[in-house]
């Protein structure tokens, strides 16, 4: 038993998705014994949600101190990470409709929660429908983009008010700490709710369903691949001023501690390092840039986030309209800003993802189960696309 709480969280996923596994294919009543477990976990989600969201957003917004002295730096960093997260999430969602994971299996999650097949709304009317009435009933009634639009409202207003916010600040930041904290306390328990939520998975499944995982997991990699051969290299070469060859070549250390670890606050000394020695670019520029990028700026996350739209729409038979992509490249670009920096954000995001665009969570399992491979891309861009982004600021701030 003490060697099971030794081992990693990932490592305790791939075992308890392997045991599920085989429970839903060859014991079918464990499976249905069970089956609370994962009711819980993904409870335990649910309540999350709203709570995570609006305290690491709004952190994310105010860790910019001071909108005055921030502005030039600040300013510039903030325009590349949403132009960035927001490439990153059209190309997600591009090949997710090239490649179309799920399209052959709609219908097969489906739990008899409603998928919210959204009725056409005017681009307008959508839009207005986002802005809250009353803040309370958004949080109230789970109202996911309301929670997010009331977030940006109140960072922007706490750095607008400088110094008098200080304690506010304080108290939103240790509400983030707050919120990751739990979250972290319910990813103990997902082992555990994902064991239950596998087995009774695969009593359900087949091999094309399987097969349908993997146009997941191509279509995801594809993007990557797409971002890492074409939009970085465009960047740093028009922008930048240097060649994507001896970029890449100068990083690849910081690359290598991303592959291994999957984690970019573990990557950040690293990332530093090359910046500094490597890059050559001043620890005024890189001081900021790098640790406000590994808040804000995530382009892996925005790219699976919307790829797992699409692969959710498709599962449970969901029209992608115009309004629909608009939505959830959108989404997918803010939930990126708000991915909490910690092992399993990327499925509590997801959970907040699904819920955002009036999807059941049945998808979850699924995505807990290629998680750690997805990882290693999610992560491995978001680093990039920060130093990325420092060479770009860099040449633009003369620093």
């Amino acid at each position: 038993m003490k060697w099971w709480f030794r081992q990693k969280l990932h490592f305790q996923i791939v075992i308890s998705i392997i045991v599920g596994g085989m429970i839903g294919s060859f014991y079918v009543d464990g499976a249905v014994f069970i089956k609370p477990l994962g009711d819980i976990f993904l409870r335990l989600l649910k309540m999350l949600i709203i709570p995570l969201t609006l305290f690491t957003l709004t952190g994310a917004i105010i860790s910019m101190k001071d909108i005055r002295t921030l502005r030039r730096l600040g300013g510039m960093m903030l325009l590349y990470c949403i132009l960035t997260s927001t490439l990153a999430a059209v190309i997600g969602v591009f090949f997710g409709i090239v490649v179309q994971p799920g399209k052959d299996s709609t219908g097969i999650l489906d739990t008899g929660e409603p998928t919210g097949a959204a009725p056409e709304f005017d681009f307008l009317e959508n839009i207005v429908s986002w802005i809250p009435v009353n803040p309370f009933n958004a949080v109230a009634e789970g109202n996911i983009m309301q929670v997010i639009i009331i977030a940006i409202i109140i960072g922007t207003a706490l750095l607008i008010m400088g110094k008098r916010s200080e304690r506010l600040c304080s108290l939103i930041n240790d509400g983030a700490d707050l919120m990751i904290r739990i979250t972290e306390m319910i990813m103990k328990l997902a082992p555990y709710g994902i064991l239950a939520l596998t087995a009774n998975l695969f009593v359900k499944i087949d091999s094309t369903f399987l097969f349908e995982v993997s146009r997941f997991f191509v279509s995801f990699y594809a993007g990557i691949l797409f971002i890492f051969i074409v939009l970085y290299p465009l960047l740093i070469r028009l922008i930048g001023g240097i060649g994507p060859v001896t970029f890449y070549k100068n990083i690849s250390p910081a690359i290598l501690v991303a592959v291994s670890t999957t984690s970019s606050a573990a990557t950040l000394p690293a990332s530093m390092k090359v910046a500094g020695e490597e890059l050559g670019i001043s620890k005024t520029v890189w001081g900021f840039t790098l640790p406000f990028g590994l808040t804000v700026n995530m382009d892996g996350a925005a790219a699976v986030f919307a790829t797992i739209a699409v692969f959710g729409a498709n599962l449970h038979g969901i029209e992608m309209g115009s309004m629909f992509i608009i939505k959830t490249v959108i989404i997918s670009m803010i939930l990126s800003v708000a991915n909490a920096g910690i092992k399993g954000s990327g499925i509590v995001m997801s959970s907040v993802l699904l819920q955002s665009l009036n999807m059941p969570l049945a998808l979850i399992p699924v995505l807990a189960a290629v998680w750690p491979v997805l990882d290693v891309g999610t992560t491995t861009a978001n680093i990039t696309g920060d130093l990325t982004g420092t060479v770009i600021i860099s040449r633009k701030a003369n620093i």
